[in-house]
């Protein structure tokens, strides 16, 4: 799908402030005749993938500006990414990626992003997985954040939850009640704090229903299928 896509995509390598690491990056552009708004998006615990990659493409189908980071980035193997692990365990190298670190890159794409010409002055994040988790994290971080979708991850500590200025809106499995439990009682906290938290849990789906959709019995897919439309319509949203 990568390879036949329309869309212009390209890697590219970001600065961090104060550090001589570089962001190793997808990003795909939309065709449209006017400025784009920004979509973040943030990867699962295994890393850059082709996965993610298609994803962005698809943001960019939807008409984004898409712009995935490999997070792990001077955390591989001789200071590589993702792709320097070379089939081990990259999820170990999250142990070493602090959430300050993580908001700091996170903040260094997002400049990045509005820098570029065909970029509106809209900005907001998606994520999956632990990606879920650093979009959720990434809005109590960066006050400008537009919009956060935040695919099963797990929320912020409740005191950060305090710190967000944008809506967000979360998609979980009723079966993944590691993550699903703490669904709960966040929406609880936000509605005290009056932030907008639009939740949507999805009967029979697990963890990881928008990859693995051929997985549980059809619930993974009419997850997915529900949940994409009103992501994107979300995005739409926080975009005008």
């Amino acid at each position: 799908m990568l390879k036949d896509s329309p869309r212009h995509g390209e890697w590219v390598d970001i600065a961090i402030p104060g550090s001589d690491v570089k962001l190793h990056t997808w990003v795909v552009y939309p065709e449209r005749s006017d400025k784009a708004p920004v979509v973040i998006v943030i990867h699962e615990i295994f890393g850059m993938s082709d996965w993610v990659r298609a994803v962005t493409d698809q943001l960019a189908a939807e008409g984004f500006i898409a712009i995935a980071p490999d997070l792990l980035s001077g955390f591989g193997p001789g200071g590589g990414g993702t792709d320097a692990f070379k089939g081990g365990d990259v999820r170990e190298a999250f142990s070493k990626l602090a959430p300050e670190e993580t908001n700091k890159r996170l903040d260094a794409v997002r400049d990045y992003a509005l820098a570029q010409p065909s970029a509106s002055d809209k900005v907001a994040s998606i994520g999956f997985c632990w990606g879920g988790g650093a979009s959720f994290a990434y809005a109590a971080h960066q006050p400008k954040l537009n919009g956060a979708v935040v695919f099963y991850g797990n929320p912020p500590p409740k005191d950060a939850l305090a710190n967000i200025q944008c809506p967000v809106i979360g998609f979980f499995g009723k079966d993944d009640n590691r993550v699903t439990s703490k669904v709960e009682p966040t929406v609880k906290a936000m509605k005290e704090l009056n932030k907008p938290y639009d939740v949507h849990i999805y009967d029979g789906a697990g963890h990881g229903f928008m990859r693995q959709q051929d997985g549980r019995d059809g619930a993974n897919q009419k997850a997915a299928d529900q949940a994409w439309p009103a992501a994107i319509g979300f995005l739409r949203n926080q975009a005008k």
